[in-house]
């Protein structure tokens, strides 16, 4: 019975893990490039449900992986915002060192660089992208291959970087960031798309979200009657061995 118990206990914590992850999702479901997080609870539990895969054996695990299929691609005519449409990701420089988004909301600043939401060098594959002060946002224009030029003159051209079968190892630090360990290096993107005035939306599925989290709110309040259940039988034998 002990260890039935502390089975049952190690898959509420995973449970109370899931749920966080799945109300992280719902709370960016309108975050610009956010990719959601799934547990392997939860997919297995839909391979199950789809007789993809055999049924376990009850335990339950929390481990989070990224989803990063495509999300829907928005218009918004901003000519500073870019959506990418393929494998890939934009590379932000800071003092720490490289940081990779898949938000494309950019601005320009006091030093004419081009920068994300939180003011960091969206790099160039020569450096900061750095737009002439008599050049306005209006005036430029990105090819698909991220190569960004005004009036004719080229400006520069966008840092896009593919981490193939790596990329599950990106670590979220913020703001639609990541962050690769550093003996993990990127290749150039290549089978990947930039469209200027657009943004990639949240691929964030509300109605699905919503179903897992009433499916790990059911299981949770079932494990936690099992836990009572199996508290009061152990009381009640406990009285009557006690006489």
């Amino acid at each position: 019975m002990a260890d039935s118990i502390e089975q049952i206990s190690a898959s509420v914590d995973a449970l109370l893990q899931d749920f966080d992850i799945i109300a992280h999702n719902l709370a960016n479901v309108s975050t610009v490039g956010y990719k959601r997080r799934c547990s392997v609870f939860t997919e297995t539990l839909k391979a199950q449900q789809s007789g993809a895969q055999e049924q376990s054996n009850g335990s339950v695990t929390a481990e989070a992986a990224f989803d990063f299929s495509q999300g829907h691609i928005v218009e918004t005519g901003r000519p500073l915002d870019f959506a990418l449409f393929g494998k890939g990701l934009f590379v932000i420089e800071t003092p720490d060192g490289p940081l990779y988004t898949r938000n494309g909301t950019f601005h320009i600043n006091q030093n004419s660089q081009i920068v994300n939401s939180d003011g960091r060098i969206v790099a160039g594959q020569a450096g900061p992208i750095t737009v002439p002060t008599t050049i306005g946002p209006s005036q430029l224009n990105v090819a698909g291959d991220g190569s960004i030029s005004a009036a004719g003159t080229a400006v520069g051209k966008f840092r896009l970087a593919d981490f193939a079968d790596n990329q599950e190892k990106l670590v979220p630090v913020g703001s639609s960031c990541y962050r690769m360990p550093e003996d993990i290096q990127p290749t150039v993107a290549e089978n990947i798309v930039v469209k200027q005035g657009y943004q990639e939306a949240s691929n964030v599925k509300m109605i699905d979200e919503l179903v897992n989290m009433t499916i790990v709110s059911r299981l949770y309040e079932a494990n936690m009657k099992f836990i009572t259940a199996q508290k009061e039988a152990s009381s009640s034998i406990l009285s009557v061995a006690a006489g």
